[in-house]
């Protein structure tokens, strides 16, 4: 039986936690035998953490937040020890230091090591400085962890450039943005619209990478008197864009509700979904939009969106940081045909990623040929990390 170490920070609003936690669910049903460790526990834990076991780090009432990487480090040698697992299970590219620096400190002791790649790596918002060391870290990473996962074919060819790791170190599995269930109910028919002007959805954290102030230029420039814009999420960007909600005089049209865990309702109220990020590795949020039919208008932010969108067929898209041209796109989104639109969709299941992650897994702690012995981690049979 599997023994999947799983390191998570916390429960504050990120896809990548969401991901992780649904796929954590579909391998305890599996059979896998989960360690997931939680850096902090200090909100209510969402409906997908419901029933699953949690290894919590931080105990008393000090919070970890501002350190959270360098506790976990230096928790987490100790709960691998203890826990011995086959392998550790990075789920996005926050957690790939942790991988990285595991590597470092725990040496041919440390299990074989899974990061699944969740950000575009090309990173345009970086400057020519910053990028060049950006190439470094991710050449580092191509030599210290063990298997890559990509969300899509476009990224593998990312990840192995930037990497500079070889195709077999890198597998493709599309990102499992919701279940089957999830996305029926998405599907489900819509009750008839009781106001006028059209309603423009945005989920994301408030951060920068997700660019809500390009987006709320963009409203303010095409937006009729009833038209209203909701942006689900919280972060510490919400006073910028509250301010320049305010100096744009929208603040009756709008929305800035919070983090809202249960999007559907806002999703079957919607007209035209925006994505204005200037990065992003292959966001769920489109996937959910597509199956509550949706239109997307998103920008170009990873190699991976003309494949989800279908070269055009399942959505507009338009470069980063164009306020002009994601203005236009606003006015003139595309409508998919919902057959093309539920074909995409499914191919972002967890019941399709799951089974692909664990044979992927079964595959990697085989080759390498590791076992616990009284030291550590050692090998009990000849075998290759890199495979």
């Amino acid at each position: 039986m599997l023994r999947i170490l799983v390191p998570l920070h916390s429960f504050e609003p990120g896809g990548v936690e969401r991901v992780a936690l649904r796929l954590a669910r579909a391998w305890r049903s599996a059979g896998v035998r989960l360690h997931l460790v939680l850096g902090r526990d200090e909100r209510p834990r969402p409906d997908l953490a419901q029933g699953l076991d949690f290894d919590v780090l931080q105990q008393g009432m000090i919070t970890t937040a501002a350190f959270e990487t360098l506790w976990m480090l230096a928790k987490l040698p100790g709960r691998i020890r203890h826990s011995r697992p086959d392998l550790i299970f990075c789920p996005g590219n926050s957690y790939a230091v942790i991988g990285a620096l595991l590597k470092l400190l725990l040496g041919r002791s440390c299990p074989p090591i899974v990061l699944k790649v969740s950000n575009d790596l090309r990173r345009p918002d970086l400057g020519p400085f910053a990028r060049f060391w950006y190439r470094i870290w991710c050449r580092l990473q191509g030599r210290l962890i063990d298997r890559f996962v990509a969300l899509s074919s476009a990224m593998r060819d990312e990840i192995k450039d930037m990497m500079k790791v070889s195709g077999d170190r890198v597998s493709v599995i599309a990102n499992p943005a919701l279940s089957r269930a999830e996305a029926a109910a998405l599907a489900a028919p819509r009750g008839a619209r009781t106001s006028n002007g059209k309603r423009y959805l945005a989920i994301g954290r408030l951060v920068p990478q997700k660019n809500f102030l390009l987006l709320i230029r963009a409203f303010s420039k095409i937006a009729a008197p009833e038209d209203r814009l909701a942006i689900l999420g919280e972060g510490p960007e919400r006073v910028a864009l509250e301010n320049l909600v305010a100096e744009l005089g929208l603040r009756e049209r709008v929305l800035l509700p919070g983090h809202i865990e249960a999007t559907g309702e806002w999703l079957a109220t919607s007209d035209i979904f925006v994505l204005s990020s200037d990065y992003e590795g292959l966001p769920a949020v489109v996937i959910e939009a597509m199956a509550a039919g949706v239109p997307v208008v998103a920008t170009d932010c990873s190699t991976s969106m003309p494949e989800l969108v279908d070269d055009g067929r399942l959505g507009r898209l338009i470069p980063p940081r164009d306020l002009e041209r994601l203005a236009e796109a606003m006015q003139t989104p595309v409508h998919a045909c919902a057959n093309e639109a539920r074909a995409m969709v499914d191919r972002f299941t967890v019941e399709r990623a799951a089974p692909n992650y664990v044979a992927l897994f079964e595959i990697l702690v085989a080759q390498t040929g590791l076992s616990w012995g009284g030291g550590g981690f050692t090998a009990s049979q000849p075998g290759n990390m890199r495979g």
